[in-house]
């Protein structure tokens, strides 16, 4: 078994045991994930992030700082004014096609994740909107 069957299986094992809750990661601590395939060049799917004025169409009303940033590659920034941060990888699928994929870590617990990931969802989904309504 390959080192990711194995984590996944020892994963589902520790939730099903009640040893770790979902979004528990190794250390004890929780992240939230999300990602979503959208429908243009992994370019303008980084420049959502990067641009400040075309993050704050999509997510409004929050701070962040980046950490790091390699285009079309990796974005990293600290949220909000609080301990957590983001995460983001993308990734093309095609000339047109793109993933986003963003993990949302340090967070305080199970219900905070809960909270993020739900957050997220709605977050990259309306982010899909926008970019996909300008093509």
């Amino acid at each position: 078994m390959s080192g990711w069957w194995a984590q996944s299986v020892t994963v589902g094992y520790e939730q099903t045991r009640g040893l770790r809750a979902p979004g528990q990661r190794r250390g004890g601590g929780f992240s939230a994930a999300g990602s979503r395939t959208v429908g243009v060049p992994v370019q303008r799917l980084f420049d959502a992030f990067a641009d400040d004025a075309l993050r704050q169409r999509w997510l409004p009303d929050t701070v962040v700082r980046v950490r790091t940033a390699t285009p079309a590659r990796t974005f990293r920034a600290d949220w909000g004014d609080g301990p957590t941060r983001i995460v983001v990888g993308f990734a093309a699928v095609g000339a047109a096609k793109s993933r986003v994929s963003v993990q949302h870590e340090k967070l305080t617990g199970a219900a905070q994740a809960a909270e993020l990931k739900a957050y997220w969802r709605d977050r990259l989904a309306a982010l899909k909107a926008l970019l996909e309504e300008e093509r």
